[in-house]
């Protein structure tokens, strides 16, 4: 599967601009605010339905303008696939493949698959536990049919109870009703993901003793703050029902997914807190790199992968491990400079040069 080209309008600060891909490396060079992080965007949003920013869709569209849409063709075994998806200012959106609406986000979920680097990523480790559990939930979207969905009912009825704990009388009657489907789609995450953390795992520790030159053996664990066994549902409810009052008191759920974690060592060392820079974003890496086997194995499909501006956060030896392990998957690569050490180390590439919202092929 790769991504044939894409059509945005009305697009962040892309007025109409049609884009032919290469099957294989893509590279957008251009200054900073031209619009290079924009596209990738663009090429995220159409997989996943949402932008990989924290922004609501409305801020998606051009300023001043009433729409904005974007369109893939997407090339699946010589056949080729539309997405499209319109967002309106009022803020509703509306998706269609091959010109049927879907009804659903998550459908695109179903057969798209696409990994994203960005210099935030480099943080991951280093950085507060949401990110970390942002990284899992990414990945599980893909590989997990029903994790998106879980997933999000979880987190519509934790907002609801949230809400409650806010109220000045607190019925506990209440309570319980929220408590029981929070247990039921909260067990369910957090068995995925220590799931998917343990086949993780591996992977991750082969490829960061690589880049470390086996100077560096790391471990990954999945840290729950439910106790964790074939009974893990009823001790996920007991335990919001023995934290009833202390979460009354403190006007929010105190215990759950939504607080878990990913413990990283390397030599016995939690590096999340005194690791080295270098050690910290060499496990980083290790963790992105890992995405695509696990994609590949699970799905059997390679993922796209969207390298944004993460070449001038690595030194010339991880730039370097980082192309050459990358295999044969489509990549979209933008970057203010391209060094001739790291461009012959790719092949088949196409390179275009973003100005101000224009794309052209760098001839």
């Amino acid at each position: 599967m790769y991504i044939k080209e894409i059509e945005l309008v009305n697009f962040r600060n892309y007025k109409e601009q049609s884009i032919s891909f290469n099957d294989k490396v893509n590279i957008f060079l251009g200054n900073n605010a031209q619009g290079k992080t924009n596209l990738l965007e663009g090429i995220y949003l159409n997989a996943f339905g949402r932008s990989f920013k924290n922004v609501k869709d409305r801020e998606l569209i051009r300023f001043g303008e009433d729409f904005c849409r974007i369109k893939t063709i997407i090339n699946r075994d010589d056949e080729d696939e539309k997405v499209e998806i319109v967002i309106s200012k009022d803020g509703k959106k509306g998706i269609k493949k091959d010109g049927i609406k879907l009804k659903r986000t998550s459908e695109l979920l179903e057969d798209y698959h696409m990994i994203i680097f960005s210099p935030d990523d480099l943080k991951i480790v280093k950085e507060e536990p949401e990110k970390r559990r942002r990284f899992i939930n990414r990945e599980l979207c893909q590989i997990r049919k029903g994790y998106l969905s879980d997933f999000n009912n979880y987190k519509r009825i934790l907002k609801q109870r949230n809400t409650y704990l806010k109220e000045y009388n607190v019925d506990e009657n209440v309570l319980d009703i929220w408590d029981r489907e929070l247990a039921g789609y909260g067990s369910r995450i957090i068995e995925k993901r220590k799931e998917f953390i343990e086949m993780l795992g591996p992977v991750c520790s082969s490829i960061n003793e690589k880049i470390s030159g086996g100077k560096e053996k790391l471990d990954i664990v999945y840290e729950a703050n439910v106790y964790f066994d074939d009974h893990l549902e009823d001790h996920f409810y007991q335990l919001l029902l023995e934290r009833r009052k202390e979460d009354i008191k403190i006007r929010t759920t105190g215990r759950g997914p939504h607080k878990d974690d990913i413990k990283i060592s390397s030599n016995d060392i939690d590096i999340r807190k005194f690791g080295s820079q270098g050690q910290q974003r060499t496990a980083a890496l290790s963790l992105k790199l890992s995405e695509i086997s696990i994609i590949e194995k699970e799905t059997g499909e390679k993922p796209v992968l969207l390298l944004d501006d993460v070449l001038s956060e690595l030194d010339n030896d991880r730039q370097k491990y980082l192309i050459n392990n990358l295999g044969d998957n489509q990549m979209f690569i933008t970057t203010t400079d391209l060094t001739q050490s790291v461009a012959s180390d790719i092949p088949n590439s196409k390179i275009y040069k973003i100005d101000n919202g224009n794309v052209a092929f760098n001839v």
